[in-house]
């Protein structure tokens, strides 16, 4: 075993304290990656604080992982010491179901091995990022390009790929109309991915204090989300993605869609999402919800924001301001992802 200073809670109401954790051994087709820089998700505050379901306390969050191999076992040919790489939020599936086999580990049909507050296949919790080190199969360790400096990557392995896949899915790229729901941690990533894309993008928010960042964050138009604007805009795109974590009325933004088009969900309500089925029915239209990602679509898209210049916009912070970091996310005062920087971990 090997040992990693960490930033851990030991309880739901607790703050985040230097934490010494063991690692597992190099396995032969394992890497040992020294962390760089971790992202802070809003899954991060939920889990931390016991609002999604019970916690294996203590608790190491973290799945926007970013940093550099330190070891790599005898049996891995695909990275080498010294490789930027990143690790986002599944670290094990079965790799045998027939989802992972098409290369969606995500849908692991016995489930995949969350970062961490997760059993892993040999019965150990995970435990995340906020850490020195980690110790990571190789199948699920991504190859971070030069393109992209590690502190704005580490939010694209959760926050990227969140708006990548459903942007992918529905054939976002010239000519197509996207509206982003929501300009926090995944819209400013939706945003600035979907124009990459060339498509024309709109953001849908309940008041104006973020237009001046929508249109430098690449968004052609802006619509305060009243009743009146909304109206103007029936019928008017082929996409929505909601990532808003509140309950929405469904109907409302179905309303927006032109034939074929698509509200994707990935923002988790905690009250049931609920419509019609007239205005499903109206323009063929198509109401869904996204994940994740893959692992090699992950790895794409880090290439595509590599070549497009893409990555988050973040404000870096230290070990000791992710319990205030945690309160700012909650009340969305932040531009627009939080990165710790490792190197300021002391025990």
């Amino acid at each position: 075993m090997s040992t990693a200073l960490a930033y851990a809670l030991h309880r739901p109401s607790g703050t985040f304290e230097p934490t010494e954790i063991t690692r597992r051994e190099l396995g032969s087709n394992d890497v040992r990656i020294k962390i760089l820089f971790a992202g802070i998700c809003h899954s991060d505050i939920h889990t931390a604080r016991e609002e999604w379901g019970k916690v294996n306390y203590p608790l190491v969050p973290g799945h926007e992982i970013a940093g550099i191999v330190e070891a790599i076992g005898s049996s891995v040919t695909t990275h080498a010491v010294g490789d930027r790489v990143g690790v986002g939020c599944m670290v094990n599936s079965c790799r045998v179901c027939e989802n992972c086999l098409a290369g969606h580990e995500q849908y692991c049909a016995k489930g995949n091995v969350g970062t961490y507050n997760s059993k892993d296949l040999d019965g150990t919790i995970t435990q995340g990022g906020y850490a020195t080190s980690v110790v990571v199969d190789a199948h699920f360790v991504l190859k971070i390009p030069a393109g992209i400096s590690l502190d704005v990557a580490a939010p694209l392995l959760c926050a990227g790929i969140t708006m990548f896949s459903p942007l992918k899915r529905w054939g976002t790229g010239p000519g197509k109309k996207v509206a982003i729901l929501g300009l926090g941690g995944l819209g400013h990533m939706g945003v600035k991915l979907a124009a990459a894309m060339g498509a024309e993008v709109t953001i849908l928010s309940r008041t104006s204090a973020k237009e001046s960042d929508a249109a430098a964050l690449g968004a052609t138009n802006f619509v305060v989300t009243e009743p009146a604007a909304l109206r103007e805009l029936r019928s008017s795109f082929d996409l929505i993605i909601n990532t808003v974590s509140a309950s929405i009325n469904a109907e409302t933004y179905l309303s927006l869609l032109r034939f074929n088009g698509t509200l994707a969900n990935v923002g988790v309500s905690p009250e049931p999402l609920s419509t019609r089925f007239s205005p499903l029915a109206q323009n063929n239209r198509v109401l869904a919800a996204s994940g994740i990602g893959g692992i090699a679509e992950t790895q794409e898209m880090l290439d595509f924001c590599a070549a497009n210049g893409v990555g988050a916009s973040i404000e870096t912070i230290a070990a000791n301001e992710i319990d205030a970091a945690y309160d700012r996310v909650v009340a969305s005062d932040v531009r627009y992802r939080f990165v710790i920087d490792i190197s300021t971990f002391t025990a």
